[in-house]
């Protein structure tokens, strides 16, 4: 017998493993939405002894220069999927990972640093899982405001909705993220294969 929480984990991870693009929705309204790239790039069993994932968000413009890079671990429990962060100690050594495997390879268990309350906890309704981050203690520093993440996925097999916004930790303000609403994503590169589950 499957258990649950292993089979909602491997799902999720199938469905987020590949490359995903918010052509559309630039070009609809490109004032309001540069074109970005999402990589959600499986790593090896072995580096996690479970599964994981680098990611990296890049402008269409400049694919070689992340402007956000992490290390994922995915950890299932209680019906939900709990998705550690991780960021790595000299990003720009791994820029390119998310297309470039060659690259992927160079990143190692050592050189990345665990993101304190700052896990996505993914639960599943239906045909969608919804992630938000845990708390609201995932501190991020914008000049010299602190603020507190809070971000919101929703995630089907082909796409890929996300909306991430700082706020200010004393005034609960909104500093930085979208103004204009969520980035929707479709997926243009499916990653799956490369999954060892």
């Amino acid at each position: 017998m499957v258990d649950k929480n292993v089979e909602l984990m491997t799902t999720l991870a199938q469905w987020i493993a590949g490359e995903f693009s918010n052509k559309k929705q630039s070009f609809d309204h490109p004032q309001l939405f540069a074109h970005i790239h999402v990589f959600f790039r499986p790593l090896p069993w072995d580096f996690f002894q479970g599964i994981g994932f680098y990611s990296e968000q890049v402008y269409d413009y400049n694919m070689w220069t992340p402007y956000r890079q992490g290390v994922h671990r995915f950890v299932a429990q209680d019906n939900q999927v709990y998705v550690e962060n991780y960021s790595l100690n000299d990003p720009i050594l791994y820029a390119g990972s998310g297309h470039n495997q060659d690259i992927l390879r160079t990143i190692t268990p050592n050189i990345i640093e665990r993101r304190c309350n700052c896990s996505m906890v993914f639960t599943r309704e239906n045909n969608k899982f919804y992630g938000r981050v845990e708390g609201d203690q995932c501190l991020i520093k914008k000049g010299d405001v602190l603020t507190y993440l809070v971000s919101e996925v929703e995630l089907t097999e082909n796409t890929f909705v996300s909306l991430d916004r700082g706020m200010d930790v004393n005034t609960h303000e909104q500093k930085w993220g979208s103004n204009h609403g969520a980035l929707r994503f479709e997926k243009v590169t499916d990653f799956s294969s490369e999954l060892s589950i």
